[in-house]
């Protein structure tokens, strides 16, 4: 300490108590003020050549740095011009810093937007989640569903939901609104909707998609709705900050955060059966009721649907990608429900080191860079009637290049009983073009 601070003087505008405790090393300080701020004080600090050019202070004689009661906030402390954060500095400036120039440094703050929200400047702020939750929280609303059975009430479903377009199209999920045994909708597919506002309205389930867990729910206005955004969930990484937004256990107006902990969790992974689907995993906190809720970005637009957790665990919450939710969408507009094209074949990504260990397994492996393997054909399949062998490498897909199984998934949309030319390689590098034409998979798939 003695290295940098030289003297310390302390006057009073009157005698009352000013304690001060500080601490200087490394760099680093603490001041404690408790001083009346009707009162002048001065605190004078003399440091040496060194220390005030590893912090690039205006240059004053002697080195002197003022304290002013006023310029004290709730966001850090402030002495004269250098603002002290907790942040640590070597005690040593480097040559670099010795030979630059002291120089004021200026930040212009953000504009805020029309709705008061302070827009994303690419860091986590103070207001960062708060703004996000501001942004689609009015959109977001409260979703039940009364039960029954043989015209006897067992209860109600509650869950939430998020208004996305303006004539009153609500995104959710579907296992809350349609009952999954008969696979109609429950109540005569009404549903009861809140929205933050305080305002209600009867909805009436549109579409339900059990193997995606989504549905839409419609309701008529007169006076305008609030809408959330869809964004994009290709763009997420994992570490990347999200809010979940919903009604868990019927409180409205709840905001939980957390971070996207695997932007592809597979299906199987969580052991459920059927066809293959691919989740959002985030450690964000949902419970009974959040299902249907949004769970948006740091910018406000929805990346997913959250629909489940593990209840052995903590942290482990999933949601369905907004950009699988689109395609939905798309489906229930274009079809009025998802068509799924099914070839029978089982398959697997490759990359240079999957590549790599099955070829030292096996030496008739076909060489290639890329592709998918199909390491299982269903018999009596499209791919089997079509000529597939297990091993497989798909490398082209209605002429273009493949080397993941969502590629061959896009391609074939919804294109059913449509003939689709395959390029494969077979062991031994046989290299074939098969011709398969995909059949509606079975919902209970």
């Amino acid at each position: 300490m003695n290295r940098f601070l030289s003297k310390v003087s302390i006057t009073f505008g009157k005698r009352y108590l000013f304690p001060i405790a500080a601490i200087a090393t490394a760099g680093s300080a603490l001041l404690y003020d408790n001083i009346n701020p009707d009162y002048r004080s001065r605190i004078s600090l003399s440091i040496h050549a060194p220390l005030h050019e590893l912090l690039l202070l205006p240059s004053k004689t002697p080195h002197e740095l003022t304290l002013h009661p006023s310029f004290i906030s709730s966001d850090h402390w402030q002495l004269g011009n250098l603002g002290i954060f907790n942040s640590r500095v070597s005690p040593v400036p480097s040559e670099d810093i010795k030979e630059e120039a002291p120089r004021d440094i200026k930040k212009e703050a953000p504009a805020e937007g029309k709705d008061g929200t302070k827009p994303s400047c690419g860091c986590l702020g103070r207001d960062t989640i708060a703004n996000a939750a501001a942004k689609a929280g009015p959109a977001v609303v409260n979703l039940s569903v009364p039960q029954g059975f043989h015209g006897i009430s067992t209860g109600t479903s509650v869950g939430s939901g998020t208004i996305i377009d303006a004539d009153g199209t609500i995104l959710t999920c579907a296992h809350f609104v349609v009952d999954c045994r008969g696979r109609r909708p429950m109540s005569k597919g009404k549903v009861d909707v809140k929205l933050q506002d305080g305002r209600t309205f009867e909805g009436t389930v549109l579409n339900a998609d059990l193997h995606s867990d989504i549905a839409i729910v419609k309701i008529n206005s007169k006076t305008p709705l609030p809408t959330a955004k869809l964004g994009s969930s290709s763009k997420l990484r994992p570490g990347d900050w999200v809010v979940a937004m919903g009604c868990p256990l019927s409180l409205q107006n709840t905001v939980t955060a957390g971070i996207v902990s695997c932007v592809d969790r597979k299906s199987s992974d969580l052991g459920l059966g059927g066809m293959r689907r691919e989740y959002l995993q985030t450690d964000c906190a949902i419970n009974a009721g959040n299902s249907g809720g949004p769970l948006v970005n740091v910018d406000g637009e929805i990346v997913g649907v959250n629909i489940m957790k593990l209840l052995a665990a903590d942290g482990l919450s999933f949601a369905v990608p907004v950009d699988s939710v689109a395609i939905i969408i798309e489906h229930f507009m274009k079809n009025g429900r998802v068509v799924r094209p099914w070839l029978g074949l089982k398959m697997l990504d490759l990359n240079e080191m999957i590549i790599a260990q099955l070829m030292e397994r096996d030496p008739t492996f076909p060489n290639v860079s890329k592709g998918v393997l199909a390491p299982v054909v269903i018999p009596g399949s499209p791919a089997d009637r079509a000529g597939f062998l297990p091993g497989d490498v798909v490398i082209k897909f209605d002429g273009k290049p493949v080397e993941s199984i969502k590629e061959i998934t896009e391609i074939m949309g919804d294109r059913v009983g449509t003939p689709i030319v395959a390029v494969v390689k077979r062991a031994n590098n046989i290299l074939l073009t098969l011709t398969v034409v995909p059949e509606e998979a079975n919902p209970d798939m």
